[in-house]
């Protein structure tokens, strides 16, 4: 879809709101299949959110940069062979930093490599759930979207 020569990126879940001001916050997600299993990424902190692993690009750095980084901090794991599937928009509050944020999210397929350590983000597990499982757990729509894009793309 396109607007005046630009391409629209969909927006997921909640409308945002005329009286916020809302930062920009680029990032990068990976749906990382192992087999028909996915791992993910579990925030433990009350009420634990399971989401595909990723996070913010920093200033300055590459989103494949910042994919790799992500990952090894979140679940652990090396990955390789990143192929970038879409992007889309989320509007939320970002209590970790006080901030009302629109989020523009570029999701990935990536192979698990191998397992290095533990996650090193705090309050943070690794988990390997079957399709299903993944994408019923998920904690927001937009990687909901597309991990049940993804499962249904598969032979």
């Amino acid at each position: 879809m396109t607007k005046r020569g630009c391409t629209m990126i969909k927006r997921i879940g909640e409308v945002p709101q005329r009286d916020r001001t809302y930062t920009l916050r680029t990032g990068v997600y990976a749906i990382l299949p192992i087999g028909r299993r996915f791992l993910l990424t579990a925030d433990m902190q009350t009420p634990p959110d399971i989401q595909l692993p990723g996070g913010g690009i920093d200033p300055g750095g590459s989103p494949l940069q910042a994919l790799y980084r992500e990952v090894r901090e979140e679940v652990g794991w090396s990955i390789s062979q990143p192929l970038r599937l879409g992007a889309f928009r989320r509007f939320v509050y970002m209590p970790e930093y006080d901030l009302w944020a629109e989020k523009l999210c570029h999701v990935y397929v990536a192979h698990p490599a191998r397992q290095l350590h533990p996650p090193l983000e705090p309050n943070h597990a690794t988990l390997i759930l079957d399709a299903d499982d993944a994408i019923a757990a998920l904690g927001n729509d937009g990687d909901r979207m597309f991990l049940a894009a993804y499962v249904a793309s598969r032979p």
